[in-house]
């Protein structure tokens, strides 16, 4: 039984009962409130039903074994249609998000043929159902922020229940459809997205052509305010940058210059609006003037604001900012917790102590990105997953250049590399972080960095900041046209960040001509050294004083969390090796602070999970060997996590307590690690003992070694 039940009309006829015992004393008759388009919905209303065989709200008609075999291709591959890109977007957002092999557990522990009690009986896992999409904008188009709302044919107006998927990292509007939006699809809940404004919107300045909604490719003038995103250039100006600087492209996230991330929460809380709005659309009685009855309704609808990544940030800040009553709880993976640090707050782990540990996203990545390269060359992190994939010469080089600019002190490039990693440590990476040092530089820091000191400072594309673009290179490095089928398909497999789908950083300021950034050279040390000038500008932003970094300094003070849930029951889980969003600066200074900031109402358990990081999808990809063998997938407990939360809003059933869960490795040989099995991967504990309970008292979080 649900345990939100105030105030429910159960059926049509209920609300015609009413009506005619309003008329019969001859008071009037009986108005339903009617439910109103949310003024925020600019434009029209997509709306598209999937049958749950040829195409679907899941999988896009892929089901089970397609989502886990070879892409889906496109019949022209220049011209590809809506539905194609549709197809696209799914197929890669799903497989962003998890690790698709069998042995790491799709299939198994996961995935559509799961159902809800963990069993293999969903078949392919394709869900029927609608799929309503519109645009979130003032009416100027510079914000249109996509929202969209599965409906799945399973939902039943009289247990209505929504569950939030707001895109992870940067990507577009079906950046949750692995996570968040299957769990709830299979709940029978409707499922709330948003790209929460950070993709996919990619302007190709030197074609001048954008993406619109449904990601197919339109010239700017064409497009107008229906474009996803369109880099600013007054008058003439594009001409002139496009001279100085061909083939370049903009980014929505980097380049919009709305610092999207501050509207995280509101854009997410708009998605439940819209959701209420199209339920009724759907559901409610037909009122005499063609519009619906506002039936549905936060009073008698059970909410849980969930995703992980940044998606998760998104629920977190929705929860914190919600003043309608419109969420119940919220469950999330391995947010993005802006803090900054507290003085009067303590973590401890074991012997180790850190006294305000919680940092903004923007300072421990441009920490990251200075130390990181050098750091891979530790004795400490050798066997690293993915080693290969960072040139050692280059990384030698960063070592060299960071002495030479006197942030190390170390004489010899081992030395310098211990530095480097000690650094790190310092700073509030886990030790289980060492070997996943070099991967996690070679294929997300220097994008993500680069993209947040972009949006943070709210800089155009053309102010090439710290003499950073993003562009197609060729084989030698050299910015060159993104291939015309590339470009057209963009909508489906690019992450909104870059290093993606062909585009590229580049380094306009190498010696030489703009080159690739990780083969480029520094202008003030001449050497391939990863491009230690950017990284230095970059973290300048952070610690300087001068105009620009004020100008971002400002904008990352716009995105800091409360740490107030207003005592909504949460879960928070995170993996202690989690090398993008470090824990210390994260999860466990927020759970802290939580504590400090709602005292004994607060209702946050916080879950680390040993063995566990923040890309599932690294885990068994062939150019990452270790991964397999080392770490199992975190996504098992954001299920838990959702599970949870949802038998706490149905059934009154307790959370479970903040506690570490330790995994069981699958070990064997990296790259060829033994099938995962429940085994590995023991469920969070409703009495967790003591040796493993994370604890608050005194502003100290104490966290079981």
């Amino acid at each position: 039984m649900f345990s939100r039940t105030i105030g429910r009309i159960t059926s049509h006829a209920a609300i015609a009962a009413i009506a005619t015992l309003a008329g019969c004393g001859g008071g009037g008759g009986f108005t339903p409130e009617e439910a109103v388009k949310p003024a925020f919905i600019v434009g029209g209303i997509s709306t598209i039903v999937y049958d749950g065989a040829s195409d679907d709200l899941l999988t896009a008609g892929l089901g089970k074994t397609g989502l886990g075999s070879a892409a889906p291709t496109v019949a022209v591959p220049t011209a590809p249609t809506a539905a194609e890109l549709r197809r696209l977007a799914i197929y890669n957002n799903y497989r962003a998000i998890l690790d698709i092999s069998p042995a790491g557990g799709y299939g198994v522990l996961y995935g559509p043929n799961i159902d809800i009690n963990g069993g293999n009986t969903l078949g392919e896992g394709k869900i029927g159902g609608f799929e309503y999409i519109a645009y979130a904008d003032d009416g100027s188009g510079k914000l249109n922020v996509t929202l969209m709302v599965q409906v799945p044919t399973t939902f039943n107006r009289d247990r209505a229940c929504i569950v939030t998927a707001t895109s992870s990292g940067s990507r577009g509007v079906y950046g949750a459809i692995g996570s968040a939006g299957e769990w709830g699809l299979k709940h029978g809940c409707a499922v709330a997205y948003t790209d929460k404004g950070t993709g996919i919107g990619v302007h190709d300045l030197a074609t001048n052509t954008v993406n619109l909604q449904n990601g197919v490719r339109a010239d700017v003038a064409a497009a107008g305010i229906k474009s996803n995103f369109t880099a600013p250039f007054p008058g003439t100006d594009l001409a002139s940058f496009n001279a100085a600087n061909p083939t370049r492209i903009a980014i929505k996230h980097a380049h919009s210059q709305q610092n999207g991330e501050k509207d995280w929460g509101r854009n997410t809380l708009d998605a439940v609006r819209f959701a209420f709005y199209v339920l009724n659309t759907q559901f409610a009685e037909r009122l005499p003037n063609g519009g619906s009855a506002r039936e549905i309704r936060p009073d008698n609808t059970i909410v849980i604001a969930s995703s992980v990544s940044n998606g998760g940030a998104a629920a977190i800040a929705a929860a914190e900012q919600d003043t309608e009553g419109l969420i119940d709880g919220v469950a999330v993976a391995e947010p993005v917790l802006e803090l900054m640090p507290n003085p009067a707050l303590t973590v401890t782990r074991g012997s180790t102590s850190i006294v305000g540990g919680a940092k903004p996203l923007y300072d421990y990545f441009t920490i990251a990105n200075l130390y990181q390269p050098c750091a891979a060359l530790s004795s400490r992190a050798a066997g690293s997953p993915g080693a290969g994939l960072l040139s050692a010469t280059s990384s030698t080089n960063r070592c060299t250049s960071l002495k030479a600019k006197g942030l190390l002190t170390a004489t010899t490039t081992a030395a310098q590399a211990d530095e480097s990693l000690d650094k790190l440590i310092a700073a509030g990476w886990q030790p289980e972080s060492n070997l996943l040092q070099s991967s996690h530089y070679r294929l997300a820091t220097p994008p993500v960095a680069g993209t947040y000191a972009n949006a943070y400072g709210r800089f155009a594309v053309s102010d090439n900041l710290c003499g950073y673009s993003y562009a197609s290179t060729d084989a030698a490095g050299k910015p060159v046209a993104l291939a015309a089928a590339s470009l057209a398909q963009i909508f489906g497999p690019f992450n909104g960040v870059g290093l993606s789908s062909g585009i590229n950083i580049v380094n306009n300021l190498s010696p030489g001509g703009p080159l690739v950034d990780l083969a480029s050279s520094s202008p003030s040390t001449a050497l391939a050294d990863l491009n230690i000038d950017g990284a230095i500008c970059m973290r300048n932003l952070w610690t300087a004083a001068d105009a620009n970094a004020v100008r971002t300094q400002k904008g990352v003070a716009e995105t800091l969390r409360s740490a107030n849930l207003h005592g909504k029951p949460a879960i928070i889980v995170a993996g202690r090796a989690d090398t993008l969003v470090p824990v210390n600066m994260n999860a466990r200074p927020y759970f802290g602070q939580n504590r400090i900031v709602e005292g004994a109402t607060s209702k946050l358990s916080y879950i680390e999970v040993t063995n566990a990081q923040h890309f599932d999808a690294f885990i068994d990809n062939a150019l990452l060997p270790g991964y397999d063998s080392m770490l199992v997938p975190l996504h098992v407990y954001f299920i838990h996590a959702m599970d949870s939360v949802w038998a706490n809003l149905t059934k009154n059933v307790p959370l479970p307590p903040s506690q570490l869960v330790r995994t069981f490795p699958r070990g064997g040989t990296p790259g060829k690690a033994p099938a995962i099995t429940a085994a590995n991967v023991p469920p969070i504990s409703a009495t967790p003992a003591a040796a493993d309970a994370i604890t608050f008292s005194g502003n100290v979080v104490t966290i079981p070694d």
